[in-house]
């Protein structure tokens, strides 16, 4: 069923949008324990997978939806009284004009008390932009208001190497296809190892996504990630921040520091699979 026909100036007429809300997803600092920010995910209203959402999402009403999810989960997220990041996707291809477009996002903030830094912005990698040169412009708008930008799925899409050599965000998320499994894989353990000391290099932080077991967190904790998103720490919460318990942070950091006492003891670096 379609919502109330959402107004974008830049489309010039009113446009149908479909009914949904947001889950939330935390994002874990293994370091501090901290939750360092919340992604906000499209739901159906009452639940379910985001397909039912997206498939009804087309040219025609791209512009419109990309709006209407920066403002929703602004709401919600003040609603919810959330202190730390908030992650928003973003469609490049949605974005006409950057500092037009970003009306309403800051209008929401304002009318919410959200704070604009608490903003950060992702732009997936599965969805090819059609112009670098404006996505790059997009981002530069988004840092001059003080939000703050990433790469998401990174290593799954089309740009790759060639969206990060033409504009460093302040985070790129690696993408499940890399860390799902990585504790029994060399080859993804040596291209994500490749990965966090090409960010570090360029001083973006990395945050590793689709986290499913602590052999996983482990091995990419071992590798230099603080920054941890996925099941293994908590599922997303419809209209609700979770909230990943002590003791699953906790584990990480145990289990990493028995991985480093056997490595010591044998003086053989390996994977954290028989953890």
């Amino acid at each position: 069923m379609l919502a109330a026909k959402s107004i974008c100036g830049a489309c010039r007429t009113d446009v149908p949008i479909p009914s949904f809300t947001m889950a939330f997803q935390p994002i874990i600092d293994i370091e501090s324990g901290d939750h360092y920010g919340y992604e906000a995910l499209v739901r159906p209203i009452g639940g379910g997978g985001a397909a039912e959402v997206l498939n009804q999402i087309g040219e025609h009403n791209r512009y419109a939806f990309d709006q209407a999810c920066r403002v929703r989960a602004i709401e919600l997220a003040a609603r919810l009284r959330l202190d730390a990041l908030l992650s928003i996707n973003f469609l490049p291809n949605a974005v006409y004009q950057p500092a037009a477009c970003l009306a309403k996002t800051l209008e929401a903030a304002r009318r919410t008390g959200f704070p604009v830094h608490h903003l950060m912005f992702e732009v997936t990698e599965n969805e090819p932009a059609r112009d670098l040169s404006h996505l790059q412009a997009i981002f530069t708008e988004y840092k001059k208001h003080g939000m703050i930008t990433a790469i998401d799925d990174f290593g799954a899409g089309h740009s790759g190497l060639n969206m990060l050599a033409d504009f460093q965000p302040d985070i790129l998320k690696i993408d499940m296809a890399l860390t799902r499994a990585i504790a029994s894989d060399p080859v993804r353990r040596k291209i994500v190892a490749a990965i966090i000391m090409l960010c570090q290099s360029l001083s973006v932080s990395v945050i590793a996504e689709g986290i499913e077991n602590l052999q996983e967190a482990v091995t990419l904790r071992d590798l230099g990630v603080r920054l941890f998103q996925g099941y293994f720490f908590a599922r997303p919460g419809l209209e609700e921040l979770p909230i990943v318990p002590r003791d699953r942070i906790d584990s990480v950091r145990r289990a990493h520091e028995s991985f480093l006492l056997d490595q010591s003891a044998t003086g053989q670096p390996g994977a954290a699979s028989g953890l």
